[in-house]
């Protein structure tokens, strides 16, 4: 489901259907000179014949979008809204949004998956911390997306089935990786690099009369597990606004998962029920087996997001802030909130079943 042929990953990296990489190496000594003016001129350098361009291959289209974001978050970092300086740049980006099914500018996957790695990755600063943050955010995504599938299978099981349990503990692995990811930004990124270098890249590009967020780590999507674990069924007016805002920069596939799954039945509420309807206070082995998965998966979100919110409090501090909102179009609190309701979930989990003994365990009131 999410191996979308048109998303192989090494053949959007080596792509340069623009010739740009020449150009896009000089823009790090642009920036550091803030000289938009050959910003510009490089943006309107780069811009293909819409008659060529639609005949591009999808993973041409996409590495395209990757190489003209580059210079459209350049050009607003230093005050400038990219296509007041390069208007003709506006049918391109909107073609390039159609071919590819995203948003017409660069987001996440074009900034860190999809980038080449070595002396033609692109880069607003060429400092090595960026190249470390665009690592950290890269090294995600393949449990992210393995996760996925995984999360598919929750949706059709019952806590009773065994696969239910096994697909849970698949997840957990998988999203260690985020944990991994944010540890090594914390040990190679510092706060003060990222407020006062980096994030001003990551401001909104007005492209029709619409404002589209940047290409920040804050959109790496956790949605689509939060959705198939407890939000499905159990919605909060701040996440809701937020995932609405969240979706369209979403790959297609993963935009098709919540389309099928929004509105049903979450593994919270399925555990739940499956304990509400025992009449023995034993919880069969496979339902508890569930339990226990799903409160490891619970644990593992809380953690990242605990350290997710400790970064974010170091970069926008009252000492480094520049924005009020993170770069991922949210502010620290809504982290906070997102954080509690995972929080929430997991309790409603463990008090579901701490008053049920798991069959063969000794009764007493040692038990749990």
């Amino acid at each position: 489901m999410f191996g979308d042929p048109r998303h192989r990953t090494e053949d959007i990296r080596a792509a340069d259907p623009l010739g740009a990489d020449a150009l896009l190496a000089a823009v790090p000594a642009m920036n550091a000179a803030g000289d938009t003016a050959a910003l510009a001129v490089a943006l309107r350098a780069l811009l293909p014949d819409p008659d060529r361009a639609a005949e591009w291959s999808v993973g041409d289209a996409l590495a395209a979008m990757r190489d003209l974001g580059i210079l459209l978050g350049s050009l607003k970092r230093h005050g400038v809204q990219p296509l007041a300086a390069v208007p003709e740049a506006l049918p391109v980006l909107e073609l390039l949004g159609r071919r590819t099914d995203m948003v017409p500018r660069d987001t996440v996957h074009h900034y860190t998956t999809w980038n080449p790695v070595g002396r033609r990755r692109r880069s607003y600063t060429g400092h090595p911390a960026e190249a470390r943050l665009q690592e950290a955010v890269r090294m995600v995504f393949p449990g992210l997306v393995a996760a996925l599938d995984d999360c598919s299978r929750i949706a059709r099981l019952e806590p009773y089935d065994p696969g239910f349990a096994t697909a849970l503990d698949r997840v957990a692995r998988h999203l260690r990786a985020m944990v991994d990811s944010i540890d090594l930004t914390v040990a190679q990124v510092s706060p003060e690099y990222f407020a006062v270098t980096l994030r001003p890249y990551f401001e909104e590009v007005e492209v029709a009369g619409r404002d589209y967020l940047g290409p920040a780590a804050a959109q790496v999507p956790l949605w689509p597990v939060d959705l198939t674990l407890w939000q499905c069924d159990r919605p909060d007016p701040a996440y809701d606004a937020f995932l609405a805002e969240s979706l369209p920069y979403a790959l297609p596939a993963w935009r098709e998962f919540h389309d099928r799954h929004r509105g049903g039945v979450s593994a919270v509420s399925k555990l739940s029920a499956a304990v509400d309807r025992l009449r023995a206070d034993r919880l069969p082995s496979p339902l508890s087996a569930s339990a226990a998965a799903l409160g490891r998966v619970l644990r593992i979100l809380k953690t990242f997001r605990a350290r997710h919110i400790g970064i974010a409090r170091k970069a926008y501090s009252d000492d480094l802030r520049r924005y009020e909102e993170g770069s991922g179009g949210a502010p620290v609190a809504l982290l906070r909130s997102i954080l509690d309701l995972t929080r929430e979930n997991e309790t409603m989990v463990r008090r579901s079943t701490e008053r049920r003994r798991p069959a063969g365990a000794p009764a007493g009131p040692t038990a749990a």
